[in-house]
């Protein structure tokens, strides 16, 4: 089945269906040199790469700054609410990653979207578990 449109609002009754599957593409988000700076005063990361556009532009081998690499993880959440309603559950929790990896940077200005496929749907005491594949791309700037 194809992936359906961001805001996709599903049960899970409907997701046990659905494991395998690519349930819901984002938006695409923009992720701003603000995003950056604001990431960087909150973690204390404020490498030249990502807050000096300057420098940036005439050392950097991509001519301007780059997202951090765990600001782009943590747009996930953004990116999933934005994305996949699950109803008829009363909480949902994070609980943390099986596996991350980098695999592109994200240019200032760039916008990137994320690929949600349902990879398990498991039977928990009070409730279910879910384990999304997610797939952060990026436009090409």
């Amino acid at each position: 089945m194809a992936a359906m449109a961001a805001n996709t609002i599903l049960s899970v009754g409907q997701l046990r269906g659905r494991v395998g599957d690519e349930v819901a593409v984002s938006d695409w988000f923009e992720v701003t040199q603000e995003h950056i700076d604001e990431f960087a005063e909150a973690t204390g990361d404020r490498q030249w790469i990502h807050v000096d556009p300057e420098r940036a532009a005439r050392e950097s081998p991509y001519g301007r700054t780059v997202a951090h690499g765990f600001l782009t993880l943590s747009m996930l959440a953004h990116l999933y609410q934005e994305t996949v309603t699950v109803t008829g559950l009363r909480m949902g929790i994070n609980f943390g990653f099986n596996r991350v990896r980098f695999t592109g940077l994200v240019p200032s200005g760039a916008r990137i979207r994320a690929r949600f496929r349902l990879a398990a749907l498991e039977e928990i005491p009070n409730g279910v578990q879910m384990t999304w594949d997610v797939k952060i791309g990026r436009a090409h700037v």
